[in-house]
């Protein structure tokens, strides 16, 4: 087996080399990547990226948003959680079994303490009960690699607030992710681990995996990306990762309201959305305005359902003359996702 310790802390860059690797390099045995990331949230291929977050809260915490290759939920990261990925041939009979992936990080846990993690349901690990780690699996041209997350300490108070959504908020055909009960690895393991850092707590479990006593005696098992792989990482980041199309625009269509009521009056805003950006608009209430809101449906027709992109628009209006007495920065929360 080999093993790669990326040093970048943007889960985009991270991504982005984990399907470099995949797509373009052979390898004659597994290879392993442990990654660590400055926080973030990662949504599935298949899912609707707006119906899974917070909008507000992650622009307020500069939490970044991608999207991923592989299928599954999405996911919080941030400095104290530590992704692992599995890169292995392809097999059909594999690809799905999450257990024959994780089981190895199950038998290094249980050396470091963690005596009851375990593997349960489809595709989660578990400590006591309690979910540590999600995983996902993607497989294309003979490879597959299988990536998780192991949640050492993770702030688990912004996770439940950058993942949380008004159910009446949004409606989509996009798979929705089942939040569960989440912890934290930390408490379940041995009284000589419960200090170490996420790099330490890498560093631990890649010598249980390589059964070394050093990083010293596996050094030659290390891979290290050259200068002109790193150029056609760079060209992944930009099609994939940092690219808004890929990231919001591959969501399922969807409808998104709000509705508010002001001393001045209700409004409620009802988008539908098609490739990310605002297919129609309709904007309902007993509200007074010496204005049509036409004008700001014409012009908010095509544009990104972004809340930069949204204000501004309504930037370009006096909103007070379409909304009497309602505060445009009330509106725009209310326009915006």
């Amino acid at each position: 087996m080999y093993y790669v310790v990326m040093k970048d802390r943007d889960i985009r860059d991270n991504l982005a080399t984990e399907q470099y690797l995949m797509n373009n390099v052979k390898f004659d045995e597994p290879l392993v990547l442990f990654y660590i990331e400055k926080p973030c949230i990662i949504v599935g291929r298949n899912q609707n990226t707006i119906e899974e977050i917070n909008s507000d809260y992650i622009k307020d915490n500069n939490i970044t948003v991608t999207r991923r290759i592989s299928g599954g939920g999405a996911v919080y990261q941030d400095l104290g959680n530590l992704c692992f990925s599995f890169v292995v041939d392809s097999d059909d009979k594999n690809f799905g079994d999450f257990k024959s992936f994780t089981q190895p990080i199950i038998d290094a846990l249980h050396q470091m303490g963690a005596t009851t993690a375990e593997v349960s349901g489809r595709n989660d690990l578990l400590v006591d009960g309690k979910k540590f780690s999600g995983n996902a699996m993607y497989s294309r041209n003979g490879k597959t690699f299988s990536h998780g997350t192991l949640s050492l300490d993770v702030d688990l108070d912004v996770l439940t607030k950058a993942l949380h959504v008004s159910k009446d908020k949004i409606a989509s055909k996009g798979i929705k992710s089942i939040r569960s009960r989440v912890t934290n690895l930390r408490p379940y393991l041995a009284p000589e681990y419960q200090n170490l850092t996420t790099e330490e707590f890498r560093d631990r479990l890649l010598l249980e995996l390589f059964h070394a006593n050093s990083l010293d005696e596996i050094k030659d098992r290390q891979y290290i990306v050259s200068a002109d792989q790193q150029k056609e990482i760079d060209k992944i980041k930009e099609q994939y990762y940092y690219n808004w199309d890929w990231v919001y625009g591959k969501s399922p269509a969807f409808t998104a309201k709000q509705r508010k009521h002001f001393d001045m009056g209700t409004v409620d805003v009802r988008y539908n959305i098609a490739n990310g950006k605002v297919e129609n608009i309709e904007i309902y209430g007993d509200f007074f305005g010496m204005k049509d809101v036409n004008d700001i449906k014409e012009k908010l027709l095509n544009v990104k359902f972004d809340r930069d992109e949204i204000l501004k628009v309504l930037d370009q209006f006096n909103l007070d003359d379409y909304f009497k007495g309602i505060p445009k920065e009330d509106l725009g929360k209310l326009f915006t996702p």
